[in-house]
């Protein structure tokens, strides 16, 4: 991002501008920020702020590499230390290779007590960390007296907790709270009263709030209501009131309600005040209180350094009772006299020394969001404590041995002083699949390095796939990849640096989707090898799937994933929780049919609608008419089968395609400038001849009324750059797809001008085409042909045949993929400019190409701060699974750093299935029948009976019945063998099947059971 234009690089920022906004992003790109400490936390701060785009970062240390470094800053190595290079020296052209839009300095001059200030004032943000408390009051101080205020943020990780404090001077305004699209409502009723009471459409519930404010238009009869602002009251879910309006005129019908973003004032106090007062956020719900405890016990440690010199030792007991006996002493000094929690005194005492580098991770997203929200004054910033304690990974350590946590002098000292040496081991000895190398791939690739996960000299192994290679836009919060990686593979490229951070690290690499067609990679051999299988994806469907192998090969797993600034992590253990695939979210609403196709009423409708024309016109007849005519290669063998009655699938808009085909730049202009008639012109004279706009409903109401908007035709322009840009863009693809060359000269105004002058536009004639207007109507699979456009399509072939234009090349066609982020191939500008003239017809508010582009290309908004939050909760829980820990030690998490929220809840305990007679079941329970080569369906139905005490009803395979007995001719398979029946491939062992069970009483449901694994001969034991 250029300092000097303000011009955002959309190519690598497109995802987080979508997060953040231009007018954010830009604010960012003129501020300095200052970070001191650059050692675990510090570096994740750095990263996330350099990825984000800041103008200009200092970061400031004044401590040597040292080889306990190598276990929490990914970017130190082995030859800073060698070198006893600076921490802020070594890591300064590593960090600063992240984005080369940012300016990197590092200082190494000494910060202390006796240190002026007055440096600070050319920062606007100002970040600690591993700063002694009684320096952070007196920076803190010096940063809140500035006018205006210097942003102060203080974050810390000491063993199993953490610190983030913010003040943002005594009033902070924030323009947007929430980063949320202003809501839309269509409303259904308004009613004369006080209050009055406005109702949405049905089934469109408003999901508003008490209190927020919303502005009216194109409201019908009361329409002093249109541009003007309300606050609003709650009634119910589909209304809500906004005052008196019992003197306006009655309601007729229509109205759109658009919430409308009011700023907001945050008030914040000087860190001196707020030890005592502590405002915190509180983060597990099932421990209240815990914030307060881990205030009381992290200012007993700071305390505990400031009379020692030191931190507490590695199991002093002493140690433990004195920081006890200070944290007594702070409690009756805080307003709320906090009871001291000495579990949580003593584990502090006690891991003190040691870093949790996957906590640094999740601290470090959260605090890079707050220096963003500081610098921009986008999102509502954190007020003004947040403590993250990871109780649940020590306490189960209770009676390990002291010397388990004493250092050994490598790279893992920092994580043993947490987690004990056998802890370690384990993580070492780990088999890993991590499935996909994306933003949350790449932060997990590092938390393993830093953990060591896959190290061990005899076991462990990180196994990474991911098909994708890597495009600039990653580049954004792909932390692992550089601009010279772009088109390499990603899972390769993360790999390579991967081992730059820990080069002992055992990785094998992939480049295969994990899907059913790989199962022969992946496959329950596979799976039984892993120990744990981590999931990075994008996509529902994925994580259902792989969910799906892990419970058949009874594997733990770990899924999250983002959304811009929010983030989910779930845990999945065997016979403990419930699986991803327990719960469903609701499907997405799709857009109906006949709104697609005729009656829009937002411009998510007619981006849709331009996407669909995109995808039918340019990708999906081409690649039909090259699949017709690889079927049948000559036009004239296709002339004599139909002459001779035969009936060739698709053959008539092939047909239809090939006469029409465009054969020069001249026709390709032409075809588009016809297209534009027929779609913003043609369209909306045929609707209103279906639909006259006094056209009314049966019980008496105008057909055309909200949601449903009239259209009106729009007249071709030239000179309008959207007529024109749809016409270039449109033009250019027809081009492409027909294999037309053109030139710039073709492109150039005066040649376009010429061409469109001399189009005959076809006149408008109006048929009686059946309009659908049925909301729950799809799309038909395929339009009949009529016995005259056979006719037709025979006389079209037998002319283009005749005048040489259905030779071989005339036959092909070259159909184009949507890519939405090659801004060069007009993609999303065919796309733009259909959508809002489609909008301009429907008088609908258009949208710029920036928002076009999201919603065509389903772009998910994306930021590096809460990719690197999400990625360390995961990998705190991976150590949980390591362990082998209970049940109600593993949390998942649901956060959004934009309001900022961070909820965790324990998992969901597994259900079990009751079938009858004390039989049950859960997801995790499989029965095994062995059989042998004569087995057959009778014997294995008396055999799960025999085995289990229930005979089954029903056996399915996957997708196939292979015994229902209301099935005509099943009872006969009773004699079939199995190996008949299921027909396995030659090296398959065992296939998985589903039984039902007869119901207690006739008429109700079979009762469903486990799955049941037949082996097709009894194995070796």
């Amino acid at each position: 991002m250029a300092a000097d234009s303000m011009e955002i690089d959309d190519a690598l920022y497109s995802r987080q501008r979508y997060v953040l906004g231009d007018t954010a992003m830009q604010k960012m790109a003129q501020s300095h920020v200052f970070l001191s400490g650059i050692g675990g936390l510090g570096v994740e701060i750095a990263k996330n702020i350099i990825l984000a785009g800041v103008k200009a970062l200092t970061v400031h240390d004044t401590k040597q590499c040292t080889k306990w470094d190598l276990g929490i800053n990914f970017f130190i190595h082995e030859d800073d230390i060698t070198s006893q290079r600076n921490r802020a020296e070594a890591t300064l052209h590593r960090i600063a290779e992240l984005n080369p839009y940012v300016h990197v300095a590092a200082s190494t001059v000494p910060l202390d007590e006796t240190t002026d200030l007055s440096f600070l004032k050319q920062y606007q943000c100002v970040i600690l960390t591993e700063v002694s408390l009684l320096l952070q009051k007196k920076i803190n101080d010096f940063c809140h007296a500035q006018q205006p205020p210097i942003k102060f943020i203080s974050a810390d990780v000491y063993g199993m907790c953490s610190r983030l404090f913010c003040d943002f001077g005594d009033e902070f305004e924030v323009l947007d709270t929430t980063g949320e699209e202003p809501k839309e409502i269509f409303i259904s009723n308004i009613t004369q009263s006080n209050p009055g009471i406005v109702t949405c459409l049905e089934n469109h519930p408003h999901r508003l709030e008490t209190g927020q404010f919303l502005t009216f238009r194109e409201v019908n009869g009361m329409s002093c209501l249109n541009g003007s602002t309300h606050q609003i009251t709650v009634v119910s879910p589909y209304s809500f009131s906004i005052g008196n309006t019992s003197d306006m005129e009655p309601y007729l019908h229509g109205g759109i309600a658009v919430q409308v973003k009011t700023p907001k004032t945050f008030y914040f106090e000087r860190l001196e005040k707020q030890i005592t007062n502590p405002l915190c956020l509180v983060a597990d719900f099932s421990k209240p209180q815990a914030p307060l405890q881990i205030h009381v016990a992290m200012l007993a440690l700071n305390h505990f350094q400031e009379n020692f010199g030191r931190r507490p030792n590695i199991g002093c007991l002493q140690d433990a009772e004195e920081m006890l006996k200070i944290a007594m002493s702070i409690s009756e000094t805080l307003e709320n006299k906090p009871q001291v929690n000495g579990d949580v005194v003593k584990w502090l005492s006690r891991t003190a020394q040691g870093f949790l580098a996957p906590l640094a991770a999740a601290v470090g997203g959260v605090a890079s969001q707050e220096v963003l929200k500081a610098v921009t004054g986008k999102f509502s910033p954190l007020q003004q404590w947040l403590y993250i304690d990871m109780l649940d990974i020590v306490t189960p350590l209770e009676k390990t041995g002291s010397e388990e946590f004493l250092p050994r002098g490598d790279r893992y000292d920092a994580l043993r002083a947490c987690i004990g040496d056998s802890l370690c081991q384990k993580l070492h000895d780990l088999n890993v699949f991590l499935v996909g190398c994306g933003a949350i791939g790449c932060e997990m690739l590092k938390n393993f390095a830093l953990l060591g996960v896959g190290t061990g000299q005899d076991k462990g192994l990180v196994t990474i796939t991911d098909p994708d290679l890597i495009e600039k836009s990653n580049l954004n919060r792909q932390f692992l990849f550089r601009p010279h990686h772009i088109q390499k593979p990603k899972s390769y490229t993360a790999a390579e640096a991967t081992l730059n951070i820990n080069p002992c690290l055992k990785i094998d690499s992939y480049i295969n989707k994990v899907c059913p067609a790989t199962e022969n990679t992946y496959s329950d051999e596979f799976y039984t090898k892993q120990d744990v299988i981590v999931t990075a994806l994008d996509n529902v469907e994925a994580r259902r799937y792989i969910d799906s192998r892990c419970v058949a090969n009874l594997r733990p797993l770990i899924d999250s994933g983002t959304m811009g600034t929010k983030g989910h992590t779930e845990v999945i253990v065997p016979h403990l929780t419930e699986s991803y695939n327990s719960h469903r979210d609701p499907p997405e609403e799709e857009i109906p049919f006949c709104t697609l196709k005729s009656f829009p009423a937002a411009i998510e409708h007619t981006i849709q609608w331009a996407r669909d024309k995109f995808e039918s016109s340019f990708s999906h007849k081409p690649s039909l008419f090259n699949k017709f005519w690889q079927t049948y290669p000559s036009a004239e063998e296709v002339l004599q089968r139909i002459k001779s009655g035969e009936s060739l699938e698709g053959c008539f808009h092939v047909i239809k395609t090939l006469s029409r085909r465009p054969r020069s730049w001249t026709q390709c202009v032409e075809l588009a400038r016809v297209k534009f008639e027929k779609y913003f012109s043609h369209k909306a004279l045929q609707l209103l001849h279906s639909f006259p706009l006094d056209t009314r409903l049966k019980d008496g109401s105008l057909f055309w009324q909200s949601p449903k908007r009239p259209p009106f035709p729009v007249k071709f322009e030239f000179n309008d750059p959207l007529h024109y840009g749809f016409i270039v863009s449109a033009a250019k693809l027809f081009a492409t797809v027909y294999c037309v060359p053109f030139t710039e000269k073709d492109l150039s105004e005066e040649t376009l001008l010429k061409i469109i002058s001399a189009v005959k536009v076809p006149e408008f004639r109006p048929s009686n085409k059946v309009v659908q207007t049925d909301e729950t109507a799809r799309k038909p699979d395929h339009i009949p042909v009529s016995s005259e456009d056979e006719r037709n399509a025979i006389f079209q072939l037998e002319k283009s045949i005749q005048s040489s234009e259905a030779l071989e090349n005339d036959l092909q066609m070259k159909p184009i993929s949507f890519e939405k982020d090659d801004d060069g191939n007009g993609h999303v500008d065919f796309i733009t400019a259909a959508s809002n003239l489609r909008a301009k017809m429907y008088n609908i508010e258009p949208a710029d190409r920036f928002k076009t582009k999201r919603i065509a290309g389903k772009i998910i908004p994306a930021i590096a701060t809460a990719t690197a939050a999400v990625s360390g909760l995961v990998a705190l829980e991976l150590i949980k699974v390591v362990g082998g820990y209970p049940a109600d030690a593993y949390k998942n998490c649901f956060l959004n750093l934009a309001i900022p929220i961070m909820v965790f809840t324990e998992t969901a305990e597994v259900r079990r299935t009751e079938i009858r007679n004390g039989i049950s079941f859960t997801i995790w329970d499989r029965w095994t029948i062995y059989g042998k080569e004569d087995f057959t369906l009778l014997d294995f139905i008396n055999a799960v009976r025999e085995k289990y005490g229930i005979e089954p009803t029903m056996v399915v395979q996957g997708v196939k019945m292979l015994y229902v007995p209301v099935m005509p001719g099943h009872i006969k398979r009773l004699k079939l063998t199995m190996q008949k029946l299921v027909k396995p491939s030659a090296d398959k062992k065992y296939v998985d099947l589903t039984v039902s069970f007869a119901p207690e009483t006739d008429g109700e449901e079979d009762l469903p059971g486990p799955p049941v694994r037949y082996y097709f001969v009894q194995e070796d034991n």
